[in-house]
């Protein structure tokens, strides 16, 4: 172990779970300290727009309001021009970074093709905006692009990031516990799958996020277990000193109020669970902190004055401007889908604490 935990899978756990105030008043405190001691004062965001290229998608996850089969009501599929277009007003709005993920689509292919799509998405990106990060293609998008190519993982990080990828989004995650994914996500990559990318990725200079969706079915232990297994994939990097790593780590609470009904109803509420969602976030700085530095909530999940709590509960990053959203949005969250700079300066400074643009890994703009 190149770092070693604040507190013990154990000690995570028994916080996870305790109601006692005193308790919760101190992970809280110790989560802002330390905070504080490892990534300063400093709040941190991205100019960014999120496009969601198609909600077309094989799969059929248990928590998803967003995909559609290709033929149904309120499918979309955006072509080039249009993904293009969007990228003109994110370059009006100073973005330094296109965040860029879809639904899993059968029929997105050139010449039979799945990768060669995917690229040409790409470079129509990249040859019309160099200046901007693409932050693209989720460990499934690669494992599907790869299933459908007959392609190794390395093989297709390496013809993405060849053409202008820069990092990956560690979206997928969802909880990396198998007998949780077979109930929530059945047709999605496995626990060891989604970690084998992302520890490829690494390996071949691509950096990724790291995420975790809470707040359904889950327990405290299984979400101890995914913290474990995060740690684990950037340890590897580190010690095998690969060019690239997680950069940061982001929960992502469920919002279940336009889900499928059967977990909407199994989970029996339908926005997120605000104080459980910042007991997480503290836990995650006191168990992932010292290896994974960065944490974010989510503004769209939890809403601006959610995220700002989580500020502070741990929290060092305010994640992005957006500009639109839909993955969240058509599960019936309530925190909205663009936010500005300057809404984003001001919540920040309502805390008495400095803000600071920066690019998608981690550098002051």
């Amino acid at each position: 172990m190149l770092n070693s935990t604040v507190i013990s899978p154990k000690e995570a756990r028994d916080l996870l779970k305790s109601t006692k105030n005193d308790e919760i008043s101190w992970l809280k405190c110790f989560a802002d300290g330390l905070r504080q001691e490892q990534v300063g004062n400093i709040v941190t965001y991205v100019i960014n727009r999120n496009i969601n290229f198609t909600n077309i998608c094989e799969q059929h996850c248990s928590f998803c309001a967003f995909r559609r089969d290709a033929h149904q009501e309120g499918a979309f599929w955006l072509n080039l021009e249009d993904i293009l277009a969007k990228c003109v007003l994110a370059v009006e709005k100073k973005a330094t970074e296109i965040c860029m993920q879809g639904g899993l689509n059968p029929e997105a292919k050139i010449n039979g093709s799945s990768l060669q799509y995917y690229r040409q998405l790409v470079k129509g990106i990249k040859d019309n905006f160099p200046q901007l990060h693409l932050h693209a293609f989720s460990p499934q998008e690669v494992e599907f692009i790869a299933r459908q190519d007959g392609l190794t993982y390395g093989d297709v990080i390496l013809a993405l990031k060849d053409v202008g990828v820069g990092s990956m989004p560690g979206t997928a995650a969802e909880i990396l516990d198998d007998t949780v994914r077979k109930i929530i996500c059945p047709e999605k990559l496995n626990t060891d799958t989604w970690l084998e990318i992302v520890s490829t990725a690494h390996a071949l200079g691509m950096p990724t996020t790291s995420t975790m969706l809470c707040g359904h079915i889950e327990t405290p232990e299984q979400q101890i277990l995914h913290l474990s297994k995060l740690r684990s994939v950037q340890e590897i990097a580190l010690e095998k000193n690969y060019p690239a790593k997680i950069t940061e780590f982001i929960l992502l609470p469920f919002v279940g109020e336009q889900a499928p009904k059967p977990l909407r109803n199994r989970v029996g509420r339908d926005q997120p669970d605000l104080q459980s969602s910042l007991k997480l976030t503290a836990v995650a700085r006191l168990f992932l902190g010292d290896i994974i530095p960065n944490h974010q909530p989510s503004w769209v999940k939890l809403g601006l004055d959610g995220a700002l709590q989580a500020l502070q509960w741990g929290c060092n990053d305010l994640g992005g401007t957006l500009m639109e959203e839909h993955i969240t949005t058509m599960a019936g969250a309530k925190g909205g889908t663009c936010l500005e700079e300057n809404t984003i300066q001001k919540a920040i400074a309502s805390l008495n604490r400095p803000s600071c643009q920066r690019n998608t890994l981690y550098q002051k703009c």
